[in-house]
């Protein structure tokens, strides 16, 4: 037993007990005890030293920040990254028809899941002072029936661009709850109270007005899904797309409707309800790729 133990537990028992009282076996026995209860209380705080640093260093590693400066952030949902470019080149600023006001972009690219990333975007520009450039719903063969997207939103400081950037990443995690699948396709449902920029960019919404976006697939499920929405309450039509004209060839339907917000969102609810059971019958009850907020 090295010094300082023994320094260490002839403290502990001073301060307990009448060491003048005890003969040398019983000293022995409390000196025993003593010591291997402070070298237990010691190993203890080491393994909790040990978990702390070990701790650390895995959330050092899942939040280490990329070296490209041009970089974000990810999410799985979608297999989404969000990018900034401070001071886009001249040549491409030309080409992707900039104003010559907006030097910096922000960019949010998926391969699945065009609709949450759009409504997402649109509640990026709400809350951020940036302009919606283009939203373009590529056909990716990872989204199965679906979409990707390629959506480009320009500010004149890249501070703004880069926090609308954000702001579409953290909306993904509400935007991907009324996105429901299983093996044979996928059903979508989008509504929000006020459209925005990025709503009038990619389907046409009248801004300021409750917005809805309804969406099928395989086709099929997705006229059924339309076809109640109209029918549900007193909502106009905006748009409607179909594998052969309005999407990328892809196996969907697309609707998209406007009036009222509570007609909106009830015709939205009841497409839903239908379309979950449509796809429920071609395969495994389809769940929520979230949390449902509509």
């Amino acid at each position: 037993m090295d010094n300082a133990l023994i320094e260490k537990v002839l403290l502990e028992l001073g301060n307990r007990i009448n060491l003048q009282s005890l003969d040398k076996e019983q000293m022995s026995k409390i000196i025993e005890s003593a010591a291997q209860k402070i070298l237990d209380k010691e190993a203890v705080q080491v393994n909790e030293k040990e978990n702390v640093v070990e701790e650390k260093r895995e959330v050092l590693s899942m939040s280490a920040p990329s070296a490209i400066t041009e970089f974000v952030g990810t999410t799985e949902l979608g297999d989404t990254i969000g990018l900034v470019i401070a001071n886009v080149d001249y040549f491409l600023h030309e080409k992707m028809g900039l104003d010559k006001k907006y030097r910096s972009i922000g960019i949010i690219s998926a391969r699945t899941g065009a609709g949450p990333h759009i409504m997402a975007a649109d509640e990026a520009v709400k809350a951020t002072n940036t302009e919606v450039v283009t939203i373009e719903m590529a056909r990716d063969t990872k989204g199965g029936a679906g979409h990707g997207s390629l959506i480009i939103l320009a500010a004149e400081d890249v501070s703004d661009a880069r926090r609308a950037v954000e702001v579409a990443l953290k909306e993904l995690d509400r935007t991907f709850g009324d996105v429901y699948g299983n093996d044979a396709g996928h059903i979508e449902l989008q509504y929000t109270a006020r459209a925005s920029l990025a709503l009038e960019k990619a389907f046409g919404a009248p801004l300021g007005k409750a917005f809805g976006v309804i969406v099928g697939a395989p086709a099929g499920i997705g006229v059924v899904m339309a076809d109640t929405a109209m029918k549900t309450a007193n909502v106009e039509m905006v748009t409607y797309a179909s594998p052969g004209a309005g999407t990328a060839h892809s196996n969907e339907v697309i609707i998209t409707i406007t009036g009222d917000s509570g007609a909106v969102r009830q015709s939205v609810i009841a497409a839903r309800e239908v379309g979950i059971s449509l796809l429920g019958n071609m395969g495994d009850e389809p769940k929520s790729t979230t949390q449902p907020y509509i």
